[in-house]
Parts: C-alpha cells; structure tokens; sequence
C-alpha cells in the first residue's frame, strides 16, 4: 500500500514540475517577445536644447 500512494505522490509531484517549467517558458518568451519589440521601435529624435536649437 505504501508503495502505491508514494508512486501517486511522485507522479503529482513530477506533473506539478513539468507544468511549472512550462509556465516559465512561456513567461520567458513573452518577456523576449517585448523586448523585441521595444527594440524594433522606432527611435524619436531628441529634442534640440541649447544655443543651436534655433538652427
């Protein structure tokens, strides 16, 4: 009996495992996802300040 319910503990325990890896995976490629595209956003020129500004 011991054996069966440890055998039912390790199988809920190893899917609890896979099923936390692949929410990291998920979360890591949207994070990658938005980095991509701030990283293809445009950039605005910077706004002129100082003695030259009215150039």
């Amino acid at each position: 009996m011991f054996a069966i319910i440890m055998t039912w503990i390790g199988a809920v325990l190893g899917i609890a495992v896979l099923l936390v890896m692949a929410f990291g995976a998920f979360v890591l490629d949207f994070e990658d996802a938005l980095a991509d595209r701030r990283r293809n956003r445009p950039v605005k020129p910077a706004p002129a300040h100082g003695p030259a500004a009215g150039l």
